[in-house]
């Protein structure tokens, strides 16, 4: 299915390499604002082509909403948003169905659909179609905002580099400033260098991007399975070489004491609050006021020049590619804007189901 949520409702469609790629979105009330140069301003975030640590290819990323919006404002029916393709250099990918691309999707929908689907840079499963996520995520931000509801994301780790911790006010003032997304500046620096080193090496390597969603209110989440993590996580690991998610201490937690883990509760300008936030911000899969914070694992980008063993689909018996064309060194730094909004995504269909908007 590429459809997500309950109540705010996204539909994708389209392929990397075919004339467009785009959503269909739902349960917008008639009059809610939407500014479609906010939306644009987040694609722009995304797009490729901006520097030497991402893909090459040139995609201006216009966003052309073809129905649903009216005078900045949303008239209740569906929202269409189309981004055209318009640098696709598809002659790399003629060969993919023959002999499948190894981390890539290419062995996987030869057999589920039966050689029909469009392999073309990835089809319905390459990252392209992140870019209506990041459509989506912009029109729930700026329901969220006035509610005091913001997201925030940074680079904390590329290859063997991690970034220091990071405040949400050194995201804000830092993130953009460098091609990788990271706060800390100083780190910044050695995971461009990271990420150079296994360019010129005809390589790619991975990461991690820690984020944070502040402003929640108590009580958002629909336990069991529409739970803060579970709605969250469905979302994230949507999202092509998202290999990992976890929350608050996450993984960590499995080397700490309850003593240790137990977040104490306190009292704090006349509100409950927690003096530390291992929990993420989320106990019993409802939030609890305190900022959701949660880490997303990278994988590195599958797309490498070097010669990789596979297999002729064909002929049944070993082959060697070689994988060409215009593929992101790594692909952390874009994929930042797309967890920010796609977080965003699932908050509002969360607040929406519980009544909070």
């Amino acid at each position: 299915m590429n459809t997500f949520g309950t109540r705010y409702r996204t539909l994708i469609f389209g392929t990397s390499h075919g004339p467009f790629v785009g959503c269909t979105i739902e349960g917008l009330r008639a009059g809610t604002r939407v500014d479609a140069a906010y939306v644009q301003a987040q694609l722009d975030r995304r797009r490729p082509g901006q520097s030497l640590v991402t893909s090459q290819r040139k995609e201006a990323d216009r966003v052309e909403f073809a129905e649903g919006l009216a005078d900045d404002g949303a008239t209740g029916e569906p929202i269409v948003a189309i981004l055209r393709n318009e640098d696709v250099q598809s002659q790399s990918y003629v060969d993919v169905g023959r002999i499948p691309r190894p981390g890539h999707g290419d062995f996987t929908a030869q057999v589920k659909y039966g050689g029909r689907s469009d392999l073309r840079g990835g089809g319905q499963l390459s990252g392209r179609m992140t870019a209506p996520l990041v459509v989506s995520g912009a029109v729930a931000r700026q329901v969220l905002l006035p509610r005091g509801i913001r997201f925030y994301a940074h680079a904390a780790q590329i290859g063997t580099v991690t970034s220091r911790p990071v405040t949400v006010a050194e995201i804000e003032a830092n993130v953009e400033r460098t091609p990788v997304r990271c706060a800390d500046l100083e780190a910044a620096d050695r995971m461009v260098a990271e990420v150079e080193a296994a360019r010129m090496g005809r390589d790619s390597v991975g990461g991690i991007i820690e984020a944070w969603i502040t402003g929640l209110p108590v009580g958002v989440g629909e336990p069991f399975f529409d739970s803060v993590e579970a709605s969250l996580a469905h979302l994230l690991f949507s999202i092509p070489a998202v290999k990992g998610v976890d929350f608050g201490a996450g993984f960590r937690a499995a080397s700490m004491r309850g003593s240790e883990h137990n977040d104490p509760f306190a009292v704090a300008d006349g509100r409950v609050v927690t003096e530390t936030n291992h929990a993420g911000g989320i106990l019993g899969g409802i939030t609890d006021g305190m900022p959701v914070t949660f880490r997303v694992v990278v994988k590195p980008t599958a797309s490498i020049a070097r010669p990789q063993r596979s297999v002729d689909l064909e002929a049944m018996k070993p082959a060697e590619t070689v994988v060409t064309g215009r593929h992101d060194p790594c692909i952390v730094p874009r994929a930042v804007p797309v967890v920010e909004n796609a977080a965003a995504m699932s908050v509002l269909d969360l607040m929406l189901q519980g009544g909070f908007v």
